[in-house]
C-alpha cells in the first residue's frame, strides 16, 4: 500500500519522541488528565462531540484529517502517530485508507488504550464496492502493481469504505461510540448515554425524512459523473445508481466509452440532474452533460460526502447533521 512507506519513516522518527511522551504522561497524576480520543475523519469527530455535548471540556477530543485533506490521500505526521500514542481512545474508519492506523497502534501499545475500528462494529452490513454497468473499473493495479500483485488484488474486492454516509449505519456507530466513551470517562457515563440517545433519535428522524422522500419520488435512478461514495446511502431507501467510478478510486478522467454510456442513460432516462461530490472539478459531469443529445441543460449539483470537510465550515457551523440535510434537498432535485 502507499502509504505504508510514509508510515515506516513516521514511525522511526517519533521513536525518541514518544518513549519522552509515555514517560511523561506517567509522571502525571491521572486525576489531572483529561481522557483523551482520537477521530480520524469529520463525521466520527462530529457524533463524539455530540456525545460529549456539554461535558466537552471533560474531554480532549481531537480530529486528525483536517484542513479539508481527503481520507484516500492522507499522510501521517509525527504528530498523529504521536497523538494515537498517547490517546485513550483511537475512533478509525477500519477500511484500506486506515492501514497505517492499526501499524501505529502496533508499534505503539500503550496500556488500557481503547480503538474503535467503525466498519468491525458494522459487521455484514459493510458493502464491497461494486463496478456498475457502465463504470470506469480501476485501472490502477494494472498500471502500478506486477502482475503478482494485481491477482492478488483481483482476488480481494475493497471494501466500501464511506460507511458514514448511511443514517441507519451512524444510529448504530454512535451508541458503540456512546459506551466506548463512558468506559474511559465512567463518571460522566449517564450522560454521554443519555446524549446518544437523543441524537440517534434526531439520526432516525432524518433517515425517515429520506425514506419518505425517496419512497413518494416517481423516478428513483440518479447519475454521477464523478466517484460514487454513496452506495451505502443509496441502498439504504432503494436508490439505483449510475456512475463513472467507484467511490474510491484514484482515477479522473473518463474514458469515451465512459462518458458516452453515461450521457446515453442521461439521455433515455431523463434524468433531471448529473451529480458530483464535494471538492470535484466537475470535468467528467460537464464533458457528460456536452455529449448528451437531450439534457444539455440539466444542471450539475454537488452531494457531500463529507471526506473533505474543511476548518472554515466547522468554524461557521456546518455540521454531520446539517451536510446531510443539505443532501436530502439536494437529492430532490434528482428524484423527480
Amino acid at each position: 500500500m502507499k502509504k505504508f512507506a510514509a508510515f515506516v519513516m513516521v514511525v522511526f522518527a517519533v521513536a525518541l519522541a514518544l518513549t519522552a511522551c509515555g514517560m511523561d504522561s506517567n509522571a502525571k497524576s491521572s486525576a489531572n488528565k483529561k481522557a483523551s480520543v482520537v477521530a480520524t475523519i469529520y463525521p466520527q469527530y462530529d457524533w463524539l462531540k455530540n456525545i460529549l455535548g456539554e461535558y466537552a471540556d471533560k474531554v480532549d477530543l481531537k480530529l486528525l484529517i483536517k484542513n479539508g485533506t481527503d481520507l484516500h490521500s492522507y499522510k501521517p505526521s509525527a504528530q498523529d502517530i504521536a497523538a494515537i500514542a498517547n490517546a485513550d481512545l483511537v475512533v478509525y474508519v477500519g477500511g484500506e485508507s486506515d492501514e497505517w492506523i492499526e501499524k501505529a497502534l502496533e508499534a505503539t501499545p500503550k496500556a488500557g488504550r481503547m480503538q474503535v475500528n467503525l466498519m468491525k462494529v458494522l459487521g455484514d452490513r459493510v458493502k464491497e464496492e461494486e463496478v456498475v454497468e457502465g463504470m470506469q473499473a480501476e485501472k490502477e493495479a494494472e498500471e502500478h502493481e506486477g502482475e503478482h500483485h494485481h491477482h492478488e488484488h483481483a482476488e480481494a474486492p475493497e471494501n466500501d469504505e464511506h460507511i458514514w454516509l448511511s443514517l441507519k449505519n451512524a444510529q448504530i456507530l454512535v451508541k458503540n461510540l456512546a459506551e466506548s466513551v463512558s468506559k474511559i470517562d465512567t463518571a460522566n457515563a449517564p450522560v454521554y448515554r443519555a446524549n446518544a440517545i437523543i441524537y440517534a433519535s434526531k439520526l432516525h428522524d432524518l433517515d425517515w425524512a429520506y425514506d419518505s422522500t425517496v419512497s413518494n419520488a416517481s423516478q428513483k435512478t440518479i447519475l454521477f459523473g464523478d466517484r460514487f461514495p454513496f452506495r451505502y446511502m443509496v441502498d439504504d431507501y432503494g436508490i439505483k445508481y449510475y456512475a463513472a467510478f467507484v467511490g474510491c478510486s484514484a482515477e479522473s478522467e473518463a474514458s469515451f466509452e465512459t462518458v458516452a454510456f453515461l450521457a446515453g442513460m442521461m439521455d433515455s432516462l431523463s434524468l433531471p440532474v448529473i451529480f458530483t461530490i464535494d471538492g470535484s472539478r466537475s470535468n467528467v459531469a460537464l464533458a457528460v452533460r456536452n455529449a448528451s443529445k437531450n439534457s444539455k441543460s440539466v444542471p450539475v449539483l454537488q452531494l457531500n460526502s463529507m471526506q473533505s470537510v474543511t476548518d472554515e465550515q466547522i468554524r461557521s457551523g456546518v455540521d454531520y447533521m446539517s451536510i446531510m440535510k443539505s443532501n436530502l434537498e439536494t437529492l430532490k432535485k434528482g428524484l423527480k
